[in-house]
């Protein structure tokens, strides 16, 4: 069976194809901001293939322009949907819908890593923190502005202030710097604290699990973190393959193709 998982963000579109194992081949990145896109997505796409899973953050009117692509090619399209309990994970929401699939998805695929606990930080547009215990207990997380989005916002504000630029210092000594530093140093600082308040809370200290497009420039000041770049395909791997091994009709939504 010839199966891909796909995961689209608010900036980026993810695809891989599964291997006979469930596990995923090799990852391609398309950016769904230039005019071309769908056509890169076509020429990326086999001519025919059995099944696809779909994980959106999007827009619906994005969404919806990728699930027809995805028609044209697939027999069967499947779209990930936040659940409250799913593969020894439990969300912590009161209302798991609410919990944003690209967040349940990090989860799943943090816990079929291998025993926690996990902090799990995403930096994209936002900055979202998750902890998960050993045993798949969600505890709970936080939602922040990304120090890219920081920068946005600043910019906007005061035009004299630039969008771009600057390398992080713990003092800076020029505008660019002490912008770098100062967006990086709040996303670090937030990192820091919930490392902190989670190992107080488990009575065990976190692994801290990076992913998300805008991890590079945190990297350097975090040494012992892990770097996941495709964290929530890996949970749309999990997903597809409890999905072969069930049957689609017990875990996934149907889209009509």
């Amino acid at each position: 069976m010839s199966q891909w998982v796909f995961d689209l963000g608010n900036t980026r579109l993810k695809c891989a194809r599964l291997d006979d194992a469930g596990e995923l081949g090799d990852v391609t990145a398309l950016g769904h901001d230039a005019a071309g896109f769908a056509q890169a997505l076509r020429a990326h796409l086999p001519e025919q293939a059995d099944s696809a899973c779909l994980a959106s953050v999007a827009s619906p009117e994005l969404t919806a322009a990728v699930v027809q692509v995805l028609s044209e090619r697939f027999r069967r399209i499947s779209r990930v949907r936040t659940q409250p309990m799913l593969a020894g994970v439990r969300i912590a929401y009161a209302q798991p819908a609410k919990l944003g699939v690209d967040r349940f998805l990090a989860l799943l695929a943090a816990h079929a890593r291998g025993p926690g606990p996990w902090l799990l930080a995403g930096i994209g547009t936002a900055l979202t923190i998750d902890l998960i215990d050993a045993d798949g207990l969600h505890r709970g997380g936080r939602i922040a502005p990304s120090p890219r989005l920081m920068r946005q916002a600043l910019h906007q504000a005061a035009a004299q202030l630039p969008f771009l630029g600057g390398d992080y210092h713990e003092f800076a000594r020029d505008t660019e710097d002490a912008l770098a530093s100062g967006c990086d140093g709040a996303a670090l600082a937030l990192l820091e604290r919930s490392l902190r308040l989670a190992g107080r809370e488990l009575g065990q200290a976190p692994r801290l699990l990076l992913h998300g497009g805008g991890v590079d420039a945190l990297l350097a000041e975090l040494p012992d973190a892990e770097h996941a770049p495709a964290l929530v395909l890996e949970g749309v791997a999990v997903w597809a393959r409890l999905g072969r091994d069930l049957g689609a009709a017990d875990r996934m939504d149907r889209i009509p193709g």
